[in-house]
């Protein structure tokens, strides 16, 4: 079984695209740099769209000490 659907592999691809272009911007408006950024930012954009996306990995208290 497929871990992330057809429509958030596009979304991730449009992002790259867009990266490599020079036109994709993170949240604050600065351009993105980073090719872990650009997939992050597809992912979530295909998230808010309702494809099928596993969750965030959530920090566990572990890890913060």
């Amino acid at each position: 079984m497929a871990k992330y659907s057809k429509k958030a592999g596009e979304k991730v691809e449009q992002a790259l695209h867009e990266k490599k272009e020079g036109t994709l911007k993170s949240g604050s408006g600065k351009k993105v740099t980073s090719k872990k950024q650009a997939i992050a930012i597809g992912l979530s954009e295909a998230r808010k769209e309702g494809a099928k996306v596993p969750k965030k990995k959530k920090e566990t208290a572990a890890k913060k000490s």
